[in-house]
């Protein structure tokens, strides 16, 4: 299944690199270069579960994970399975600008930080605040309006675009 950034909400974080497109599914077995993916044959909701409660050895080893939007927007790789266990293929299908902005102020809260910058009327949530030497942050533009949080940077960078 091909994935685009209009269905980056529908995905259930984290995902895992799939070296390549060749996995098949046979008995509610999911295979990937002849070793065992996932069991969908075990009673559970998540792919971790189901790993754990399979006994089909050898399993596929997911040792590299992304855990956030901006993670996928970033890597280069395309073949992914998210922590249900739907397999896709990341396509970049759409470019947006990439504008960075002066940090006016981070708001620390019990699990998250609330950033506020320059010229953007909407505060971001960020997950921890940026390092002290951070002041400014990139912020793609999706239909003209601030979407996400892309980097953070020392200093000011040139305003480009990225595919997303």
């Amino acid at each position: 299944m091909a994935i685009t950034y209009k269905d980056l909400g529908k995905l259930d974080f984290p995902l895992f690199f799939l070296p390549n497109e060749d996995w098949s599914k046979s008995d509610g077995l999911v295979f990937i270069n002849g070793l065992v993916l996932d069991d969908r044959n075990q009673d559970a909701d998540s792919l971790g579960v189901r790993r754990l409660k399979t006994p089909h050895k050898p399993l596929w080893k997911l040792t590299r994970h992304i855990d956030s939007i901006e993670g996928l927007l970033k890597c280069g790789h395309k073949n992914f399975i998210d922590s249900k266990g739907r397999l896709f293929t990341y396509e970049k299908t759409k470019f947006c600008s990439l504008k960075y902005h002066k940090i006016k102020r981070v708001v620390r809260k019990d699990t998250a930080s609330v950033l506020y910058l320059h010229g953007v009327s909407t505060p971001f949530t960020i997950r921890r605040p940026p390092e002290a030497l951070i002041q400014y942050a990139g912020v793609l533009y999706l239909a003209g309006a601030p979407w996400l949080i892309y980097e953070f940077s020392p200093s000011k960078k040139k305003d480009t675009i990225r595919k997303l």
